[in-house]
């Protein structure tokens, strides 16, 4: 280990020898850091590397996870099976570290060559995937996969799922008080647990692979994407009533699991889809939502669309010709800058609709196809001062080979004053 006193320069940095070794994780207020050694967790207090506060030893240890939220922070810790003996997943309070009683809970389980851990957003939970690489039965050429609860309280379960096949995607409610699971062979299967491993409720089965929580979570999004076609089902997650769904949804056995009695489904607003998507994010405000086609993943019919999560596409915008979009992100607010809004059922005005083709343009000279189309550069010059915008990143033709793409800043007038923009 080398340490540089100069504040620009880098002011530690260590070496692994390990292939795919953890990098040092850091708590939510940058006070408590944490890497993996060997054979140990090495704890570091405020920032000073010279100086190893805490350690965990552990063998075998081969993945963790710091809790987010305030202090007290906690560590989740994996420690794969070997010989006959099974993996384990353990959770710790920093600072007690040792003796037999300092593992606030214990989960162990075979069948699992690798792990992912999600922390809930208190920092009072963690799910445990478990993957396998071959599924011993042969009914699935991607191995096994199982799901595990722990609680900083000392609850650990076994979550039951109810039909054979693949876990997709896994999402914490951002309240920490449910997460839904998307598995099972398709069409797969979409169930809310509560904190007890209890099923709330079962959306039955569709196209999906993908679950996402509004910033405030009380809207739930379930897409298709990847090797399926875009299909998203926008559902209330407060009351669990069908929103939107963007897309042809297949009938599914879905519906309330008892005993809880929630309604069904509530009458579709629209039926909008977004083929080839490879990105979906969430505005902060909770309110919007961005598709987009992005290089490398795929590499024609580049673009983004900008969504109302009732179904209404407020905004389209497609790579110039030759050129290629690399990502798309909304600019970042604090948590908290946007209120919850009471969920609407009926469609958000929009001059595009919810479903159309790319439109036809005017021909542009190439010096000028890296710019953007001209309806959206006059509706940038009415623009708004409190509405922000768009970061796009555009591989562009028209320049040299040393010049790679833009990180453009696109503004988003067709939102309202509230929204921050991406």
């Amino acid at each position: 280990m080398d340490t540089h006193t100069d504040t620009h320069a880098c002011c530690v940095e260590w070496s692994c020898a390990v292939i795919g070794c953890r990098c040092p994780s850091w708590s939510e207020d940058e006070k408590l850091s944490v890497r993996s050694v060997n054979n140990e967790l090495h704890f570091y207090e405020d920032n000073d590397f010279n100086v190893i506060s805490n350690k965990l030893h552990m063998q075998k240890v081969s993945d963790f996870r710091l809790s987010p939220g305030g202090p007290p922070s906690k560590v989740a810790v994996y420690v794969p099976g070997s010989k006959g003996a099974p993996s384990f997943v353990r959770l710790y309070q920093y600072p007690v570290l040792e003796g037999s009683t300092a593992p606030l809970a214990n989960k162990s389980f075979f069948q699992a060559d690798r792990v992912s851990m999600q922390w809930n957003n208190k920092g009072s939970a963690v799910l445990v995937t478990a993957s396998t690489e071959v599924d011993k039965s042969g009914a699935s050429y991607y191995g096994e996969q199982t799901l595990h609860f722990l609680s900083a309280g000392g609850e650990t379960a076994g979550v039951q799922l109810q039909k054979r096949g693949p876990i997709y995607d896994v999402a914490w409610s951002p309240g920490s008080a449910h997460f839904v699971v998307v598995y099972g062979f398709m069409p797969a299967r979409a169930t809310v647990f509560g904190l007890h491993c209890e099923p709330l409720f079962d959306f039955g089965t569709g196209p999906r692979n993908a679950a996402y929580y509004s910033p405030q979570g009380h809207i739930l999004v379930l897409a298709g994407f990847g090797n399926l076609q875009g299909h998203m089902e926008v559902w209330d997650a407060v009351k669990f009533k069908q929103v939107t769904s963007c897309g042809e949804r297949r009938a599914g056995s879905g519906g309330p699991v008892p005993p809880a009695p929630l309604t069904r489904l509530s009458p579709q607003v629209s039926k909008p889809q977004a083929p080839d998507a490879t990105h979906f994010s969430w505005c902060p405000d909770g309110e919007h939502v961005v598709t987009a086609t992005c290089s490398p993943r795929l590499r024609v019919s580049n673009g983004f669309k900008v969504w109302h999560y009732s179904g209404a596409v407020l905004l389209q915008q497609a790579a110039p010709a030759g050129g290629e979009l690399w990502e798309v992100r909304w600019q970042p607010r604090p948590p908290g800058s946007f209120p919850q809004r009471p969920v609407s059922y009926q469609a958000a005005p929009s001059g595009l609709g919810s479903t159309q083709a790319t439109p036809t343009t005017a021909y542009r000279p190439p010096a000028l196809r890296h710019l953007p189309d001209t309806p959206t550069s006059s509706l940038v010059r009415n623009l708004d001062s409190t509405c922000t915008g768009l970061y796009l990143y555009w591989t562009l033709p028209v320049l040299d080979s040393t010049c790679t793409g833009l990180y453009l800043y696109w503004t988003l007038p067709v939102l309202d004053s509230t929204c921050t923009g991406l």
